[in-house]
Order: C-alpha cells, then structure tokens, then sequence
C-alpha cells in the first residue's frame, strides 16, 4: 500500500501541466487554495476506495462460516473504524509527503524514488530509532501504530475474546499524524505556484521508418542509344559530352537488409518510449531489491556449489516480477500508439507488420533481459562480499539462460498475441492475469506439467538443466513462441499493402 501511494498521489497537479490545461483551470475563479485541495482529497479519497476494497472483502467473510472460528453477529462499524483509525490516518501523511513533493518539482520519477526508499527508511527508522525508546513513546513516535500490543497475537483464545480500544498514546499519534499532514499542505501552499517551472527542453523522439534505399548509377550511353530508344527531335541535337550527368535511379530496397534497418530503427522508438516508462523507477529497483534480498541476507543451502544456489535462488524470486513486465509493459506497447492517436501514422509508414509486432515484443524482451543481467551481477557481487568463492559464470549463464530466457520470450510473444486477437488491453490484461492465477493453482495442487508449464515452476533442479529432457522442454516453448508471433501477424489490425 504504501507504494500504491506514491503511485495514486504522484502527479494529479503534474498533469494538468503536462497535457496543457492549467492555464484553463487557473482562468477560472479558483484559488490555490481550493485547487489544492480539490486534487488532494480527490485523489486521497481514490486511494482510500481503492484500499477499502480489502476491508470490503473482510466484511463480507462475515457470513462465510469456517470451521473453529467463533462467529458473532454480523458488524459494519468495527471495520470503519479500524480501517480509518490503522490505514486511512497512516496513509494520509504518506499522501500528502508525495502530492507536495510531485506538485512543487512537477517531476513524479522523484517521487516514485521515495516510494522506494520508504520501505528501507521505514526499516532503519525502526531498528535505529524506535527500538531505542521506551514502549510508551516508541506507540507514539510509530507512524503506523504497529507496535500496540492489542493489535498482535497468535493464541487462538486470546483472539475469541479480544476487544480492541485505542488508548491515549494511540490517539496522540493518530492526533500527530494529522498535524503532520495539515503542515505539509500549508507548506504546498506557500511554495506552490500556478506557472509552470522552466526547465530544459524535451527531446523528441523522430519516428523514422522509411524503407531503406539503393542508388544505381547507370553508365553513360552512347550517343546513338541517348537518341535511337526515343522520337528525336525537331531541332540539331547538340553534341552529348560523355562526362554528361545522367539523373541517379533509386530502388526500393524491400529485401532483408531494408527490413532489418526498419526493424533497428522502430526498436530504437520502443526503447526511448521505455526509458521514458514513469513506472521503471519503480518496479526495476524493487525486483532487483526483493530477487537478491534472500541471498543478501540469508544463509543459502548449496547442493552443487555456492554460484548454482544463488542463481536459483534468484531465478525463483525474480519470476514474479518478469511475468508482471512481460504482461503489462507488453500490453502497453501493443496498444500505446492508438491510445496518443499517432497509430495512423504509424500504419502509414512503409514498414512492414512484422516490424511493428517484433519491435514491441523485442523491446519488452530486451528489457527483461536488462533486468536478468542485472540481477545476475549484484548476485555475483553479493556472493563475493559473503565470502562463498569461488564465483561461478556459467551457473548463472546455465540457469538463466535455460529457465527464464525460454520463457521470456514466450510470455511475451503469448501477450503480443493476446493483445491483437483481443483487440482491447484490459481485456487481455483479465485473460492473461487470470490463465497466470489459475495455472499457479494448479501448479501448487501438483497439477504441473511441462505441457502448460511454460517456466517449469517446480519441475527443475540446477542439476538437470543440461539434460535432454528440460532441453527438449525449452524448444518446445520456444516453438509456440514464434507461432504466437506467426498468429499476432495473421491477426494484425492494420490492413495489408
């Protein structure tokens, strides 16, 4: 949550500047004041629905019965009692910390870095800080009010009988957490200024996809060929010098080298819209973050040597989040030009569908692989500072390039083509999260066949990669990855020339 945070609260102010409509808004009899306000409580208000949907599904576990739960009459105010008093409070100085910082730098990749930093923030102010005081002022100091002993317990009969009431440190800081809020708003509104701040300007990217072309230079004809092919003329030709320029021909190129030249330059757009992705200054620290937190801080069990244990290791956790990037940062691409309206000039370009398919897809592998890489290095790196050498290349090279490589590039080409046959992004996003949540299901429930298994989730060991069989696997994946790209060009909206 609170990550969800910083993304919800990020840029409501930022982006009336960026599509152009401030001067509009500020035209209008509407104080700084109430524009505050308005974007704050608006969005605060969004993000507290958005978080009310776990209390929502509490709520209604009322009227599920479950075996050795002590269940009481129905009850509605408890749950808007403690969702306000725990998240809603906790959640509103976070809120308004990221509306300020976004409003006054009108720059949201900042505040998605202190998303980030929050959680180790939150970690060292606990150990270093917290930790130190008495029970009583460490209750009123916590912004999150987890150190209660009312809140925490694991005995069964304990939990029965518990009536939880907020006694006066709870509420100091509660009170504390809402004076803090109410001072990072006045400060917005001091600093704040209805102009947009100057500041460097924007290159733009150029959309260059013209086919590539060969010059032919014929030879000079001889005189009697310049004039015997054609009707002469009605006056004394004057003599031709043979150092007489003829007018170069250009040929359309539509062979591979042109189509290899399109493709290069439809990745190089691909990858300056990535790179210009808001959403990368968060999700690439925390997968590296959460994928090497296990063998960062862990004692890690090796059956083969210490390099094939931390190459598992990490290829496990960082599963996750490639799924989320194959999916999601696919899904955008697929569907980015029609949503900014410049799909009619992209179709209109002489690139065939094939580039504009493979460019997106490419894009979004290359980007995972980016992720792969550096996740493999600051392994390596962490195994050196532990002192488990020696340090193994080809372990991580083995695991990485047989489990999550293969699937990789399926995950995204089965996305790519999901996307064209849907024809609609949240459609697909419903079909493609939901095959992922089912197929897990049935994974754990021992339903894991390599036939629908697409990154051998739990049927691999580091010792079996080089076998036949877990070969034979990845071929077979790789072969449905390029009949779903083969589908996404069948089914392609854009009309064939």
């Amino acid at each position: 949550l609170p990550l969800y945070t910083a993304i919800i609260m990020a840029d409501p102010a930022i982006r009336d500047f960026r599509v152009g409509i401030d001067p509009l808004i500020f035209s209008k009899p509407v104080s700084r004041g109430e524009y505050l306000l308005g974007k704050f409580f608006g969005n605060f208000f969004t993000l507290a629905c958005c978080q009310s949907g776990f209390v929502l599904a509490l709520f209604v576990l009322q009227w599920i019965p479950k075996q050795g739960v002590v269940v009481q009459e129905a009850k509605f105010l408890p749950y808007l009692k403690h969702f306000l008093f725990l998240v809603a409070i906790s959640h509103l100085v976070l809120a308004a910390f990221y509306f300020t910082v976004g409003t006054l730098t009108r720059n949201v990749k900042i505040v998605y870095g202190l998303g980030v930093l929050f959680y180790p923030l939150l970690i060292t102010y606990n150990l270093l800080f917290l930790n130190k005081l008495s029970s009583r002022w460490a209750i009123i100091l916590d912004p999150w009010v987890m150190r209660a002993r009312n809140l925490h317990t694991t005995n069964v009969e304990v939990i029965n009988r518990l009536v939880v009431v907020y006694d006066s440190n709870q509420l100091m800081n509660r009170a504390g957490m809402i004076l803090i809020a109410a001072i990072i708003l006045t400060v917005l509104y001091l600093r704040f200024s209805t102009t947009e701040r100057s500041g460097p300007v924007e290159k733009l990217s150029v959309l260059n996809l013209s086919p590539a072309t060969e010059r032919v230079y014929y030879p000079d004809p001889s005189p009697a060929t310049r004039l015997g092919e054609f009707e002469k003329p009605d006056f004394q030709a004057e003599p031709i010098s043979s150092h007489v320029a003829i007018p170069e021909v250009v040929r359309v190129n539509e062979g591979i080298r042109a189509s290899a030249a399109k493709l290069i330059a439809a990745l190089g757009v691909e990858f300056s819209l990535l790179r210009a992705e808001r959403s990368l200054v968060v999700v690439m620290p925390l997968a590296i973050f959460f994928s090497i937190l296990e063998v960062a801080f862990y004692n890690i069990h090796s059956d083969v040597s210490h390099s094939a244990a931390y190459a598992t290791n990490t290829a496990k956790l960082l599963l996750l989040f490639l799924i989320g990037i194959a999916v999601f940062y696919t899904g955008e691409a697929m569907h980015r030009d029609r949503e900014v309206k410049i799909e009619p000039v992209v179709w209109s370009t002489p690139a065939p569908n094939s580039v504009l398919i493979l460019s997106k897809c490419l894009a979004t592998v290359v980007l995972t692989l980016s992720l792969v890489v550096l996740v493999g290095l600051i392994a390596m790196v962490v195994q050196l500072v532990r002192g488990h050498t020696p340090v193994d290349l080809s372990a991580y090279v083995m695991v990485y390039g047989v489990v999550l490589v293969p699937g990789i590039i399926f995950l995204t080409s089965f996305v790519a083509a999901l996307n064209v046959v849907l024809r609609n992004k949240y459609v697909a996003y419903v079909v493609a999260v939901g095959t992922g949540a089912g197929l897990f299901y049935l994974y754990n429930n021992g339903y894991n066949h390599w036939l629908y298994n697409p990154l051998l989730y739990q049927l691999w060991k580091f010792q079996d990669l080089t076998s036949t069989r877990i070969l034979t696997y990845r071929f077979y994946w790789l072969a449905l990855a390029v009949a779903c790209l083969v589908l996404a060009h069948l089914f392609f909206e854009r009309k064939s020339r």
